[in-house]
């Protein structure tokens, strides 16, 4: 069974260091991207296919690595944007069986990032585009971001809402104060991230984005960044906002949900509960989850799920919403 992997990053030179710049925000996540985690980031050729096949993953959709470009200042971020887009048209192009890609957007230039998004999707052949939530000060609903939902919208493609370390104050008022390596591991992958990426699309759907345009399709990873374990409570919001389509529908109806490496038979099968089988995505969140032993091919064969729902999973969700053959 063919099996499509969502989640999967690379990083640049030039984006590592525009990272450094000192006109770029500070992202302490940017640490984790050394040793053999960035030698993998960086390369897009023998290794990663040869630990594909070891993993049993036959492609791999590759997007560019929280923080992206949402940091940087905004000439520098359209024209990395261009030549990270490039980058991965490029490595599609030379092993089209094995990659796919999703864009990297110049959110700091707003006006820039849908016309990037077309050229990226039109002209290069990518399936939509990897956002990393906020951008500085700035939630993904702000109305600068406006043309750029309505440009996905237009194009049928989905936006990937990754997470990101959230901004200083919030770190200073929730997670210091244990020590260093806790604090960053606590705003970060610990639990930082994930509520960060799950607000920004909470965030959307109070905004009435998905009123406004019903047919936009977001994806979150971490199966669903704890949101979906909280509709019951984030219902309340239905009311609150006005909204004419509830959360619930919402995420039934405009959102897909990936793994991002977090291989729980449990977490999947409440997923299946809430959204349904037919927006689940399978993810490894390559380099940084990757384990030997087919880890990934494993939990597809192992899980709980039955032989039509499984293909669904594997391939068959992420191929109908990028409308791929």
């Amino acid at each position: 069974m063919k099996l499509i992997a969502v989640e999967e990053h690379l990083l640049t030179p030039e984006v590592r260091e525009a990272w450094a710049d000192p006109a770029s925000v500070p992202d302490p996540a940017c640490a984790f991207d050394v040793g053999e985690i960035g030698r993998r980031l960086e390369d897009l050729g023998e290794e990663r296919l040869r630990l594909m096949d070891e993993a049993g993953v036959d492609v791999q959709v590759l997007s560019l690595t929280t923080p992206g470009l949402h940091t940087l200042a905004p000439d520098r971020a359209v024209d990395l944007a261009r030549r990270v887009n490039d980058r991965i048209a490029e490595a599609t192009g030379r092993h089209p069986g094995r990659f796919q890609g999703l864009a990297a957007l110049p959110t700091p230039a707003p006006d820039a990032a849908p016309r990037e998004l077309e050229r990226a999707v039109r002209d290069l052949g990518l399936k939509g585009a990897m956002l990393c939530g906020r951008t500085r000060e700035r939630n993904l609903d702000h109305p600068e971001f406006r043309p750029l939902l309505d440009c996905a919208a237009v194009l049928g493609v989905p936006l990937f809402i990754h997470p990101q370390v959230p901004q200083r104050a919030v770190c200073e008022a929730l997670y210091t104060g244990i020590s260093p390596q806790v604090d960053l591991a606590l705003s970060a992958y610990g639990l930082g991230w994930h509520y960060e990426a799950g607000v920004q699309f909470v965030r959307l759907v109070a905004a009435g984005v998905f009123d406004r345009l019903p047919s936009l399709q977001v994806i979150l990873g971490h199966w669903g960044e704890v949101v979906l374990f909280y509709l019951e409570r984030l219902a309340a919001l239905d009311r609150a906002a006005g909204l004419e389509r509830r959360i619930a529908e919402v995420a039934r109806n405009n959102l897909h949900v990936t793994a991002s490496g977090m291989f729980s038979d449990a977490y999947l099968a409440r997923c299946v509960e809430i959204v349904g089988p037919d927006r689940l995505l399978f993810s490894t969140d390559y380099p940084y989850q990757y384990r030997p032993g087919r880890d990934a091919r494993g939990f597809l064969e192992r899980g709980p799920l039955g032989e039509a729902e499984r293909a669904m999973f594997a391939h068959g969700n992420w191929e109908r919403l990028t409308k791929a053959s």
